[in-house]
């Protein structure tokens, strides 16, 4: 009985060349579609997370806007671009907002807000991914009323279309009208 445990742990039979290749070809053929299928999930992971975070800092934005600070009282100069926020000096003085082309791209910007009447990239970034498929720089602040007769506060619009993907299409739009506490009603 020994003998032949012996006999069979020295036979020299084995994998066959042939056998290893063709194991090694069928390997190689399930590991590449299960890799594809894995970079395929991160890549759509992190693409959900860069238009979750884009979302997530443009409804902060909104939330920080100016206008929404009791303080405020008038918007003066108006673009659909920039904004200014009249504020007494004592008060902290006016703040400026403003849509900055990013560099390197063609059409996404980013927000800004600064102290003072003008306003460019050397301020605080607010938010960024904003796009438009129309207009450029995008339309961020559409309208600013402040109707006589009415009894009406003023009231400035904001519409925040974010895309990270640099185009309109499907892009994740927030649009509200934020009326200065503030101001007169004339």
């Amino acid at each position: 009985m020994i003998a032949r445990i012996k006999l069979r742990l020295r036979g020299e039979g084995g994998v066959t060349i042939v056998e290893m290749l063709t194991v090694m070809i069928i390997m190689s053929i399930v590991f590449a579609g299960i890799t594809s299928v894995f970079v395929a999930g991160s890549k759509a992971a992190a693409d959900q997370d860069r238009r979750f975070q884009a979302q997530v800092t443009t409804r902060l934005a909104l939330d920080k806007d100016p206008a929404r600070h009791p303080l405020r009282h008038d918007v003066t100069p108006f673009t659909t671009s920039a904004v200014t926020l009249k504020v007494a000096a004592a008060c902290g003085g006016d703040v400026s907002w403003c849509v900055v082309a990013v560099t390197g791209f063609s059409n996404r910007y980013a927000l800004y807000r600064q102290l003072g009447a003008t306003c460019s990239s050397a301020g605080t970034k607010i938010a960024d991914y904003l796009t438009s498929a129309t207009e450029s720089p995008p339309t961020v602040f559409p309208a600013f009323a402040h109707a006589t007769g009415c009894g009406c506060l003023a009231s400035l619009q904001v519409d925040f279309a974010v895309s990270v993907k640099g185009t309109a299409v499907g892009a994740y739009e927030l649009a509200d009208t934020i009326f200065l506490r503030n101001s007169t009603r004339i």
